[in-house]
């Protein structure tokens, strides 16, 4: 898509990574899941102080490299409940140039749509400046296909669980 606007590619571009999956379930129940610590937690990674709340600030935790002590700050950009959440994610260090923990500046964006299955779930997290951010890039664009999976499980397990009460 980048290619079709922009054909004088330059070295420094960014690159988005998407994920859209449809969900049998309504948007409320995924919206549950991706605006819930606890839940949050058990699909990505704990995060540490998370409200949706924009301008809220929060962390996560990850592998260390180098210079960087693996932490990920975010700040939540965008809260449309039932429709739209939008944080900055922000990790690494400049020393490390361009393999695992190379500085990142970029923002993670999930959108739900109704569908007629159920709810699309759209998830973009753009920003990924190649060729410096090329590990991340790669990386984070197989761990969101992952991420994804076991929010489809969290997301079923919640939807089961309110038909039981």
């Amino acid at each position: 898509m980048n290619q079709a606007m922009n054909p004088e590619r330059h070295a420094s571009d960014t690159q988005a990574i998407v994920v859209d999956e449809v969900f049998p379930h309504a948007p409320d129940i995924i919206w549950k899941a991706l605006t819930s610590g606890e839940l949050i937690g058990r699909w990505l990674m704990p995060p540490d102080g998370f409200a949706p709340v924009p301008g809220n600030r929060f962390t996560f935790q990850t592998k260390p490299a180098g210079e960087w002590d693996g932490t990920i700050h975010c700040e939540v950009l965008d809260v449309v409940p039932n429709e739209r959440l939008s944080y900055a994610w922000r990790g690494g260090h400049e020393s490390n140039d361009d393999g695992y923990g190379s500085k990142l500046e970029t923002v993670v964006t999930f959108t739900l749509a109704r569908a007629e299955e159920g709810t699309r779930l759209r998830l973009v997290h753009s920003g990924f400046v190649l060729p410096k951010n090329d590990t991340a890039y790669r990386n984070m664009s197989e761990g969101w296909k992952k991420v994804v999976e076991r929010l489809d499980a969290i997301v079923a397990e919640e939807a089961s669980s309110q038909t039981r009460h």
